[in-house]
Parts: structure tokens; C-alpha cells; sequence
């Protein structure tokens, strides 16, 4: 099994400018592999500001940049490619849109039938979750981490674990075979700074 490495999710709400400081401090701390822009409830207008001034910060780090349920946007902005819940988009919409090379990712809650379908799809990895309480956003799906040993034993393409994941649970997930670990409070709301979340977040994972 290869190393798990961290995917970061923004906060929904924030303040663009010390947003920013924050992220660049994360990134600061040791590896991650992807960072998504996840503002629903925002104007379009807000979302390509916030994709101007935060993907250059990740892309300095080698971190690809990932817009939540806009593929419209993601093309418009040159993010890396767009993440898709079960409610959002279609996946082959999402794919006719953002075009061959962009990433595009599927939220699967906690099956495996939906997994195994993005699977067959094109999905360029498959999320499930939530694997603990989170405050976040609504739980609709409380996954068991059965599953991802299950999908790590048959399938090549990646798996993110999410929901309400810190420093404190993250082993579980880890060893149970997801490739990547999707966290946003547990960074962003660390006690010692974000910086510090991700630094002792890879040393857990790896």
C-alpha cells in the first residue's frame, strides 16, 4: 500500500486575505497532495476570486487545485479539476465539461455500488465518508473503514477518506487503506495553527 497523504478542504466561509496567510502556512508544514476550494453557498464571482488568489499559493507547493461541484468553474479558472457530491452534477456532465486531463472526483458516501460505478465511470478517485462526527456539513452517510480495505484490495484507483478526521483518528483511516485523508476542521481549527495540523498529520499517516 502506498503512503497516504493529505487532501485539505477549505472552510465554507472565510476571509479571503488571512485565508490565504492560513494556507500558505499549511502547505508550510509538510505534504499535501491536493487542497479544494469548497464555498457552496457563495456567488460565482467570489468563488474565481478566491481560485485567483489561493491556487498560485498551491501550485507553488505542487498541490493540485480542486473546485467542489462547479466543473463550469473549474474550466473557467484553469483549477486542476472539480470535485462532485451524489446531488451534484452527473459525473459524465462533469467529465463533458472539464474534458479529459482535469481530475475529477465522486463523492460515494458508504457505497460501494456508487463507488464501484464512478469507478467504471472514469473517476479519477472515489471519496467515502463521513467515518467520524463532523460539524462541517450534514452527515447524510456514516461509512465504516471496512470499506476502504475492501476498495484497496480490488481496485487501482485512489480512495479519499472525509468526515470529521484530526490528528486523534487519523491512523485508523490510514491503515485502513485510504490513499488519501480529506481535512478541513482538523487543520484549520488545530490548536497550534494549521502549520502545525499538517506537520503532525503526515507524521501520523506515514
Amino acid at each position: 500500500m502506498s503512503d497516504t497523504r493529505l487532501y485539505l478542504i477549505s472552510p465554507s466561509d472565510f476571509n479571503l486575505d488571512l485565508f490565504a496567510i492560513e494556507l500558505e502556512a499549511a502547505l508550510e508544514g509538510g505534504d499535501v497532495a491536493s487542497f479544494q476550494l469548497r464555498m457552496k453557498e457563495s456567488y460565482d464571482e467570489d468563488i474565481i476570486a478566491a481560485t485567483r488568489k489561493l491556487m498560485p499559493i498551491c501550485h507553488s507547493k505542487d498541490v493540485a487545485f480542486i473546485i467542489n461541484d462547479r466543473p463550469d468553474l473549474a474550466v473557467k479558472t484553469g483549477a486542476d479539476g472539480v470535485h462532485i457530491g451524489q446531488e451534484d452534477v452527473s459525473y459524465s456532465d462533469a467529465r463533458d465539461i472539464v474534458g479529459p486531463d482535469k481530475i475529477v472526483g465522486v463523492t460515494c458516501k458508504n457505497s460501494r455500488h456508487l463507488a464501484m460505478e464512478a469507478g467504471e465511470q472514469g473517476a479519477d478517485y472515489v471519496a467515502f465518508g463521513s467515518f467520524f462526527p463532523t460539524s462541517t456539513k450534514l452527515t447524510t452517510s456514516v461509512a465504516n473503514t471496512e470499506i476502504l480495505t475492501w476498495w484497496q484490495d480490488l481496485f487501482e484507483i485512489p480512495c479519499v477518506a472525509i468526515g470529521g478526521i484530526t490528528v486523534e483518528n487519523a491512523a485508523k483511516v490510514a491503515h485502513a487503506g485510504a490513499d488519501f485523508i480529506a481535512v478541513c476542521s482538523g487543520i484549520w481549527h488545530y490548536k497550534d495553527g494549521p502549520k502545525a495540523a499538517v506537520t503532525q498529520f503526515n507524521q501520523i499517516i506515514k
